[in-house]
């Protein structure tokens, strides 16, 4: 499910600009940044090597759960894609449950999309 929100909460406008600072930092496709249940947040670009290549989401998600979070409150992706991939909501599923939200963003840091992880 999509819909469009304009309105932001302080956190949410938070990992939206981790996101992007981590995209711009890196000089990488996407940034993404996860608050877990206890408000602590895990920021990523996309990751591409020879071996290994996972989205700047799935990267942050794995930061989440390699630090011993346990649930996800929201994520934040910025891209220039207009949504979160399935394997990117699946991921933030995995651990935020069908609910959890995805914010995706512009490169600008505009909110697109909120997207359920379910």
């Amino acid at each position: 499910m999509t819909t469009q929100n304009t309105e932001l909460g302080p956190e949410d406008r938070k990992i939206i600009t981790l996101a992007r600072s981590a995209r711009t930092r890196n000089g990488v496709a996407e940034g993404a940044a996860v608050r877990d249940e206890t408000g602590r947040t895990y920021v990523a670009g996309t990751v591409e090597l020879d071996s290994l290549k996972l989205s700047a989401l799935r990267t942050a998600v794995a930061m989440a759960v390699a630090s011993g979070a346990k649930s996800l409150e929201a994520a934040a992706v910025v891209t220039e894609a207009r949504s979160a991939s399935d394997e990117d909501r699946a991921a933030v599923r995995d651990l935020g449950g069908p609910a959890a939200p995805v914010l995706v963003a512009g490169p600008d840091g505009e909110l697109r999309a909120t997207v359920t992880a379910g």
